[in-house]
């Protein structure tokens, strides 16, 4: 125990396409409870009581809880995780911005997600790695949220080094419904869903969802949103298997972030946008299937495949008028793709030196072939070709994990992960750029989990973990705007991480975690999609504490509250930008109260450094959202309607800011600023859903 220990205190101490989509199969066998104990269950809300995790911070999320609490757009359901905060610094039909654990994640690096078993985060992707667009999910078919944090889980591989979660959808309703909403600014969104039996053992479930809104915004964003998924699963003695399609199209005009000393004009809105031709359009359309099958030993063999298919174009302009002053500077990022991969993994109980052991061994497969180009644009006209790339990349993934009890409050879980990722990039406009390459991470990940006694857990987390680089930054040699020589960057980064967890149901209906952990990065790489190159900088160390609370003293109140501080270095001791110190949310929500259910949410965005001396920080925000339902008796037990307000203070709030160089038409050089892209004001909807 006390070798774990030093391990631990070493890393926290560590100094200061188609038009009908398709989607996935979820096959799922309960994991081994090695205690016997009473839990405390905050029904159909968290599964988080002592004894079902390996790790303080890790649990899972129900439907039920999704459904008690208004989300302003789909990716924001990842803010039910502790600790994770969610932002959108363009339009709504790109992908979100991601807060956790001293990372602003950007769109998806460091955070792995899955949705319905289809990874969601793309490798090499035109506007950043890891890119992770998560507008194609229908909150309505979450089952459930499974959240790890840090790399010391086993199936957790590239992407995942702050965490990761797993998005589980439904495979049917209790009954079919219909939900109709309506907003200010333009919001209208209509949900649909039904399931049926369809014989021998077999279920098909559909959903389709359409959604408009102009937002808040001078120029209307216009997004248009359209979904659908169908499902059919089935359900043996020994087996279970799912098929899924699913299909998702999106487009919108944004309006990018904004100087500040543009709005110190009082001629000029908060919300207006200084290129009105900025936006996009996305596609995502997927086919997958899952099959899982228990033998007569208890070894359960899970076989999982998926197809993707890909497309966005997405126009950007960030600084305005500093290269070309008199067209902008706005560009152009096109990915297409075809996405394929499959996982087999199989577990089983076996003994291990006279104690009950339980094994895991597993492969995972991916291929990526993507066209992904940079342009110079002018109102969504191309005028010149930056880079354009062929790029094909492989990963393999094999693991290998144990779990030993010695005791009834001793377990330990040991794991080897090892990955390797071969690529090949055909550059097309500049052939110098062209090149393969390969590159293999070990990651060796030990647990010690202590307990349940008295109720309570003690949790002691040790692993490695890796990201990827985007290919291209791997086979670079020329930077293709300047013509200059440009360095390459390794293909696979890794980073180490501990944490000391603690958890404990003190109080009857009360389930406490507390972390501390820290995380050390051999290099922070980040791809600069307006400039077609990956810069590698500094080796980086993170560490912090989360602490997080769920409290039902009465089964018709539930209380939340989570807090996590973090601090954030480069090796050099400068800060790191972006990185947030400081994340809160607390939530009261009463449930099935004389037919209505309520929820008043708070949610805190903290400070942190916008340049790497800390001269000039991000100022917190803070907001507050409200849901009120109520089941309406006199049109059927079935028949609900519900009141969302978002913002509630109507607080002067922004959703994310940067300090970088911009150029205003008309100015005579480019001024360092504050670039800010505002929250939404208080907004109402209102919907009606009906169950038949």
């Amino acid at each position: 125990m006390f070798c774990h220990l030093r391990l631990v205190r070493r890393a926290l101490g560590v100094s200061s396409a188609p038009r009908v989509f398709w989607a996935s199969f979820l096959a799922c066998c309960p994991y081994l409870s090695w205690a016997n104990h009473q839990q405390v269950v905050v029904s159909r809300h968290y599964d988080n009581a002592v004894g079902t995790s390996d790790a303080a911070s890790e649990g899972v999320i129900e439907a039920g809880l999704l459904r008690s609490r208004p989300a302003l757009r789909p990716g924001e359901i990842l803010e039910f995780i502790p600790g994770v905060i969610v932002t959108q610094h363009s339009g709504d039909g790109k992908a979100n911005q991601y807060f956790l654990r001293g990372f602003n994640l950007d769109h998806g690096t460091d955070f792995a997600t899955s949705v319905n078993g289809i990874p969601a985060n793309l490798p090499t992707h035109a506007h950043g790695q890891g890119y992770a667009d998560l507008n194609f999910l229908i909150p309505e078919l979450v089952q459930r949220i499974e959240y790890r944090k840090g790399p010391y889980h086993a199936k957790g591989g590239d992407f995942s080094l702050a965490g990761s979660a797993d998005v589980a959808y439904r495979t049917s309703f209790d009954r079919p419904f219909l939900d109709l909403g309506i907003g200010q600014r333009g919001f209208k969104r209509s949900v649909a869903g039904g399931s049926a039996d369809v014989g021998g053992g077999r279920t098909v479930l559909g959903a389709l969802e359409f959604l408009g809104h102009d937002g808040p915004w001078v120029v209307p964003q216009g997004l248009k949103r359209s979904n659908g998924l169908v499902t059919l699963s089935g359900l043996g003695s020994h087996s279970t298997w799912q098929l899924s399609l699913m299909g998702y199209e999106a487009r919108w005009t944004a309006t990018d972030q904004v100087p500040e000393r543009l709005l110190r004009s009082p001629s000029f809105s908060r919300y207006a946008s200084l290129d009105p031709t900025t936006g996009g359009l996305t596609a995502r359309h997927s086919l997958s299937g899952q099959w899982a099958r228990t033998d007569a030993q208890g070894g359960v063999l899970r076989a999982q495949a998926y197809a993707v298919r890909y497309a966005m174009d997405l126009y950007s302009n960030f600084t305005y008028a500093t290269e070309r002053p008199e067209q902008g500077d706005q560009f152009r990022q096109q990915d297409q793709r075809a996405v394929w991969g499959g996982s087999l993994s199989y577990a089983s109980s076996h003994g291990w030196l006279k104690q009950l052991a339980r094994s895991e061994v597993g492969l995972q497969l991916r291929t990526d072939d993507a066209r992904v180009g940079l342009f110079d644009s002018v109102a969504r006209r191309v005028i010149q070709v930056i880079r354009e790339d062929v790029v094909r990349q492989t990963s393999i993934g094999l693991y290998a994990q144990t779990v030993v009890e010695w005791s009834p409050v001793v377990r330990t879980i040991t794991a080897l992960r090892v990955d390797h990722k071969q690529l090949r990039v055909d550059a097309q406009a500049l052939s110098q750029n062209s090149g393969t390459g390969s590159d293999t991470q070990v990651s060796p990940k030990l647990s010690l989990i202590l307990g349940p006694w008295r109720k309570s857990e003690l949790f002691i987390n040790f692993g490695t973990g890796f990201h990827s680089n985007d290919a291209r930054g791997a086979t670079i040699r020329v930077d293709p705007r300047s013509g200059e020589a440009a360095p390459r960057v390794p293909i696979l980064v890794a980073g180490r991480g501990a944490e000391l967890g603690f958890r404990a149901e003190a109080l009857p209906g009360l389930q406490s975690s507390l972390s501390l952990w820290g995380l050390q990065l051999d290099s922070e790489l980040v791809y600069v999609g307006d400039a077609g190159t990956t810069e590698a900088s500094q080796a980086s160390r993170r560490r912090g504490v989360e602490f997080s609370n769920r409290y039902t003293p009465v089964k018709w109140l539930l209380i939340d509250a989570d807090l996590a501080w973090s601090t954030s270095r480069f090796a050099n001791g400068e800060r790191i930008p972006n990185a947030v110190d400081r994340v809160a949310s607390a939530a009261v929500t009463l449930r099935d109260v004389a037919h209505w259910t309520s929820s008043l949410q708070w949610r805190y965005l903290g400070s942190g450094p916008l340049v790497e001396d800390n001269s000039v920080r991000s100022r917190p925000s803070s907001t507050l959202n409200v849901r009120v339902s109520r089941y309406l008796p006199g049109w059927g037990r079935n028949t609900e309607v519900t009141l969302d307000i978002f913002n509630l203070s109507n607080r002067r709030a922004d959703d994310i800011q940067y300090f970088y160089a911009s150029r205003l038409p008309g100015e005579a050089a480019p001024v360092a600023d504050r670039h800010v892209h505002p929250a939404e004001p208080r907004t109402f909807r209102l919907s009606l859903r009906w169950g038949f």
